[in-house]
């Protein structure tokens, strides 16, 4: 098996994943679909919630189900009331997927997209944000960990210098949920979401929200689903929730459902404080090799470690890195265009460990990253 480093494109999935997707899948083929959802219930419809809740410190009625993290940001977004002139904050870590959404709204409604600068060192200027911050800032956009680079924003303090505005918070936390401790009530974000595969490790095709109240309040999604309305006249509607799941959709893939419970179960039990010192090794056995370039900004970090060489392409290292037994993969710059065009990137290695992963397994990437580099 080779040694997976690629855990910031999916994690290598838990037995007690696949078995519970696979288990759901047999019963669905042998007693049939609706039957199988039937009898689980308790976790499709409460205990999923509960769990992730417990995951993101969120209540239990903000969290949301969702095929991806672009969809529940999309979902919740969309829908809020901008006017033009408002202004709309975002860092230049944002993912491009987010840009894609915001560069459509500011067209449509005639918002104010700004670039929130950042310091010598990378790290997002927190004093700039206090000096500007205003009623006309109608949402903040922050990546708690950018998909092209380990830095780690400083949510918390982000959070605190939004407080007493009327401004939205919203956090992408696709990188941070599973590696590190998040908690929106820390953060005191309005958005919080996050992909099921990545190193919490779930399955493809799920993703996950915390929408908080603030948000819900403002937001008016074009649709509700028959899970949570239904229609009490012939020309009038009734929403039985005021909570999260208003922006989801009733049809959905239970097994990879399941399988998201089964890794929120498996991320709780966990009892090992994540990577750890694993990420300052991978830094260190790239620094050491002779041509490389660390895109490392920043004063906090994550597990996740992008460089290039200055000979072998990124495409080429990825290959031989595959043919010696381990996984990494190429991080876009077009992926995180704000920050990496102004560094100049456009294609790089990323390696991004996880808990599973050992000191033995950074040190058979060491020494294969030397021999692909020679």
């Amino acid at each position: 098996m080779p040694i997976h480093f690629n855990n910031a494109g999916a994690g290598l999935m838990p037995p007690a994943v696949t078995q519970a997707m696979t288990g759901y899948l047999a019963e669905e083929a042998q007693g049939g679909a609706y039957e199988t959802e039937q009898r689980h219930a308790e976790t499709l419809e409460q205990g999923v919630y509960e769990r992730l809740a417990r995951v993101l410190d969120a209540p239990v009625d903000d969290i949301a189900l969702f095929d991806s993290a672009t969809r529940a940001w999309s979902s919740a977004v969309s829908h809020l009331p901008f006017a033009a002139g408002d202004r709309i904050w975002v860092t230049p870590y944002e993912y491009a997927g987010n840009l894609i959404l915001w560069t459509e709204l500011r067209r449509r409604l005639d918002l104010h997209i700004e670039v929130v600068p950042l310091l010598h060192d990378g790290d997002v200027d927190l004093d700039w944000m206090s000096a500007h911050i205003g009623d006309d800032v109608a949402f903040v956009s922050v990546p708690h960990v950018p998909s092209g680079c380990g830095i780690v924003t400083p949510v918390e303090e982000i959070g605190k210098i939004l407080a007493p505005w009327r401004c939205l918070y919203g956090v992408d936390a696709c990188q941070s949920v599973g590696q590190l401790p998040v908690s929106t009530a820390s953060i005191g974000c309005d958005l919080l979401t996050a992909a099921g595969r990545k190193y919490l490790r779930g399955p493809r095709g799920t993703g996950f929200a915390a929408i908080g109240p603030r948000l819900r309040a403002q937001a008016s999604p074009p649709f509700y689903d028959l899970h949570i309305a239904d229609m009490v006249a012939d020309d009038d509607y009734e929403v039985r929730t005021e909570g999260a799941r208003q922006f989801e959709y009733a049809e959905r893939g239970n097994p990879g459902v399941m399988g998201l419970d089964a890794a929120a179960r498996h991320h709780l039990a966990r009892s090992d404080g994540g990577p750890g010192p694993l990420r300052d090794a991978v830094r260190e056995a790239v620094e050491g090799r002779p041509g490389t370039r660390l895109i490392d900004p920043g004063s906090v970090h994550a597990a996740i470690v992008t460089f290039t060489h200055d000979r072998v392409s990124p495409q080429d290292i990825r290959a031989g890195l595959r043919r010696r037994g381990v996984n990494v993969w190429i991080a876009q710059g077009s992926h995180t265009p704000l920050y990496m065009r102004t560094v100049g990137i456009e294609y790089a290695v990323r390696v991004s460990p996880h808990h599973y992963n050992s000191p033995a397994d950074v040190e058979t990437f060491a020494v294969a990253l030397r021999d692909v580099l020679r």
